[in-house]
């Protein structure tokens, strides 16, 4: 446990030591999303991709939680919703999957976006999926609470309501709130399951994703 963290955290160093660059210049991860490309792929029948940033690219043992699931893993640390619609053929519609989890608008709400304006990107990313696979289940992940961000706390239970009510009226599409779990009895995030970064989770955070997911994996 105590190295799955160390990993966790040096990777988070990583990421939140890269600069700061708009959401309007999503070519800033084209590397990332080569190196995807170029990576053998092996599973029967069709995946499951997670997808979005670096709550998605730092959970390295998803595969291990989830075994006996065709999971591919497309995370691509600090991007947004608006990223990932650039790279939606790439990152998701190229693998034909089952479904899709998605985890964005944590970055969107730091970088000063609008609920509308992530709202509006989320839906066009369901458009393009439902458009290119009409069998696709698609889950939002809810952007999750933390210490570092708590400010902000507002506005992302906001989002999360608008998206949650989307869900709900739009069909293939699901809501998992992994927001309410990670609060403690005093309605505050909890503070034992982030890396010393106050962002990115530990295993311990790990744990309650998984605990919300499990039970929506190709239901």
């Amino acid at each position: 446990m105590k190295n799955y963290n160390l990993i966790l955290l040096l990777l988070s160093m990583f990421l939140t030591s890269l600069p700061e660059i708009s959401s309007q210049d999503p070519t800033r991860f084209a590397d990332d999303i080569q190196s995807y490309k170029e990576a053998p792929v092996e599973y029967e029948g069709r995946p499951i991709v997670f997808v979005g940033s670096s709550s998605i690219r730092m959970w390295s043992d998803i595969n291990q939680r989830f075994q006996g699931f065709p999971i591919l893993n497309r995370g691509f640390g600090g991007s947004q919703m608006s990223d990932l619609l650039y790279y939606l053929d790439d990152l998701v519609i190229q693998y034909k999957p089952e479904q899709v989890f998605i985890y964005e608008g944590d970055n969107d709400i730091a970088s000063g976006k609008s609920n509308d304006e992530i709202l509006k990107d989320a839906q066009e990313v369901v458009t393009r999926l439902l458009g290119a696979m009409p069998d696709v289940e698609v889950v939002f992940i809810a952007p999750k609470p933390s210490v570092k961000r708590w400010d902000m706390a507002n506005q992302y239970m906001a989002l999360n309501a608008a998206l949650s009510k989307y869900a709900e009226a739009t069909k293939q599409v699901r809501f998992a709130d992994v927001w309410t779990p990670a609060l403690g009895s005093d309605g505050k995030v909890r503070s034992d399951i982030f890396l010393d970064d106050n962002l990115h989770m530990n295993a311990q955070g790990y744990d309650i994703w998984e605990e919300v997911v499990r039970p929506i994996l190709a239901e």
